[in-house]
């Protein structure tokens, strides 16, 4: 072989070592600026849409400020969302297909409770990581790995903080008969739970207890009957629509119980918005809240106040939010987006969120958060547990306006 060929070999070699090492880096950093996708579905329309909403705005919130921050693993991140119209059925098959024919990266978390519980099955079988509010108490009891509630949303769990209150009230001074009015749905049954257990405690009569049907098409017939039986206690196990027709009809019949507590209707914005002061004292739960001094909270209302002009972040603002906070723990934690390992690092490890630090279960849940709510001039005030009370209850109450 001449000298000249053999110069060309070591040339060309050489050449086609700095195209690999060219492409190499070239795909590399295609592969670091390459988007996160995180894929699913929210309830945007249908009777989930107020709360729902609110939830794509926290998730939203935390993607401009994880990619202002450098992205998540260093890439940034973005949302392919899908519209379930608060349909369950259509809240599986776009997890489904966010998995399968997306390809999605990783999975947000679902709402509400009857979307998540038929998500978590889809989940696991597809081993991807799910954190959402949770299908409450008996999903996390089906043995599934893959799903976490951080922090849940969970119905048993609700008015656990009310009844904690209620208990420090003289015994003469409580409530003596409950009228428990539920949504026939997995939701209002986890909320009755803590009802059943406490009013036996606490030595107060269920002397009504009755389902109906979403959407409720009129609540007079339901005030009607607690009137009648003169219930001081009205436990009303709805949503947001069921729950202000409820209110509206009590005032409207002159029926004024010592106190009222409310499913997940009375701590968005839109009850007090629709009700005025009418949506003033209701009691209910929460497991986050603006005033926790958690950091992080502080941001999150600088943020609602200059872009929504409301004064505290609305509670599922906070859902979207700590969601993908938690997710994201997952993902930096395990430093991949291995679905197992970033299941095995939330099992194993803690999370420091605006609901506080959570420690996550076998099951996939943290201790329960008892907070309680009332609903006082127009804003959702924390009641209990004392060393967060933000407001004195009011109690009873007082007469309608």
């Amino acid at each position: 072989m001449t000298s000249r060929r053999k110069g060309f070999i070591t040339m060309s070699g050489k050449l086609l070592g700095t195209i690999l090492m060219v492409l190499l880096m070239c795909w590399t950093v295609n592969a670091a600026e390459k988007p996160i996708v995180i894929g699913g579905s929210l309830p945007l329309t249908g009777q989930f849409a107020e709360t729902g909403q609110w939830i794509e705005r926290g998730m939203k919130f935390w993607a401009k400020e994880t990619n202002e921050k450098g992205g998540l693993l260093g890439r940034p991140v973005e949302f392919k969302i899908y519209d379930d119209e608060s349909n369950v059925n259509k809240a599986v098959t776009y997890a489904e297909k966010a998995i399968t024919v997306d390809k999605v990266d990783l999975l947000f978390g679902g709402y509400p409770g009857t979307a998540a519980r038929a998500v978590m099955p889809v989940v696991e079988k597809h081993k991807f990581v799910y954190v959402s509010m949770g299908g409450h108490m008996k999903s996390f009891e089906q043995g599934y790995t893959y799903s976490f509630g951080g922090p849940p949303l969970m119905g048993e769990w609700w008015y656990e903080g009310f009844f904690q209150w209620l208990e420090t009230v003289p015994a003469d001074q409580r409530p003596k008969r409950a009228a428990v009015y539920t949504m026939n749905n997995p939701i209002g049954a986890s909320l009755t739970e803590s009802i059943i257990i406490w009013t036996k405690k606490l030595g107060i009569e269920i002397a009504i207890d009755e389902k109906y049907n979403l959407p409720l098409p009129d609540a007079t017939p339901l005030i009607v009957k607690a009137k009648q039986m003169d219930c001081d206690l009205l436990c009303s196990n709805g949503v947001f629509a069921d729950g202000v027709m409820t209110i509206r009809a009590a005032k409207a019949l002159g029926y004024n119980p010592k106190a009222i507590v409310q499913g997940i209707g009375s701590v968005v914005p839109a009850w007090s918005k629709e009700l005025g002061p009418d949506g003033d004292y209701v009691f209910s739960g929460t497991s986050l809240h603006d005033k926790l001094k958690f950091p992080g909270n502080d941001k999150l209302n600088a943020f609602v106040k200059k872009e929504y002009q409301i004064d505290g972040y609305p509670m599922y603002f906070g859902f979207g939010y700590v969601w993908m906070q938690t997710l994201s723990q997952g993902v930096e934690g395990a430093k991949s987006l291995d679905q197992t390992k970033i299941r095995d690092w939330l099992k194993s490890n803690k999370v420091d969120t605006i609901a506080g630090p959570m420690k996550f279960t076998d099951k996939g849940i943290p201790d329960p958060i008892n907070f309680c709510t009332q609903v006082i001039n127009g804003h959702a005030e924390l009641i209990w547990p004392p060393e967060v009370r933000t407001a004195n209850p009011v109690y009873p109450k007082p007469a309608w306006k």
